[in-house]
């Protein structure tokens, strides 16, 4: 993250706020770690994914300016980044079923995918529970 100094104080509601994201977030993980959908459709397909994502555009300008703002984009950013990786994966995946080995590179790419994604959520709320923003590339 850039060395400036944030000059808006994040309110309490808004670490709430932050915390019910990632929360949701982790929701949607575990449905799909522990229900029929995979743990990477489920994030991204499921409810509290979708309610998570809608929350941060509506809340994200109430963070500018503090240190919450880092948090809000990281969640989005992994929202985007995890939807944009899954439909690489299908590309690359759905032909390669013409010879068998599509299955497994399906298999594989979404099990990374959702693991990746569970260290996203998992690192940003601690960080939030630090009280520390996330770094700015990511």
């Amino acid at each position: 993250m850039n060395n400036t100094v944030m000059t808006v104080e994040a309110s309490d509601s808004l670490v709430r706020t932050t915390h019910i994201v990632y929360a949701l977030h982790a929701l949607g993980l575990v449905l799909g770690a522990f229900g029929a959908a995979s743990v990477i459709g489920s994030f991204l397909f499921g409810w509290p994914s979708i309610i998570a994502v809608i929350i941060n555009y509506v809340k994200r300008g109430d963070a500018r300016g503090t240190w919450l703002e880092s948090h809000f984009t990281w969640q989005i950013r992994t929202f985007w980044l995890a939807l944009a990786w899954a439909i690489l994966v299908a590309l690359v995946s759905i032909p390669l079923t013409l010879i068998i080995v599509g299955i497994a590179t399906w298999v594989a790419g979404m099990a990374v995918l959702g693991l990746w994604a569970i260290y996203r959520i998992a690192r940003g709320w601690l960080r939030l529970n630090a009280h520390q923003p996330m770094p700015q590339a990511g």
